[in-house]
């Protein structure tokens, strides 16, 4: 896979939800807790991932968007 960010972020997305969900049904403590610490190792991997990343573009700020075109022509 090209971007492995992104697949991290949408893990720790899925995760994070699942703690919330879990706590909210009121799951055993000790389940929500590990889960929930795994969660905030994972959120701190994620960002050094994204960081760290080694992504180039050409695009410049002059390319504007690409699904919404600059007018100036």
């Amino acid at each position: 896979m090209k971007n492995k960010g992104i697949t991290y972020l949408i893990l720790t997305t899925i995760l994070l939800v699942l703690v919330a969900a879990l706590a909210y049904f009121n799951t055993d403590f000790p389940l929500v807790f590990y889960l929930t610490f795994f969660g905030q190792i994972l959120f701190i991997f994620t960002v050094y991932k994204v960081l760290t990343d080694n992504y180039s573009t050409k695009k410049t700020f002059e390319d504007w968007y690409e699904d919404y075109p600059d007018k100036k022509e």
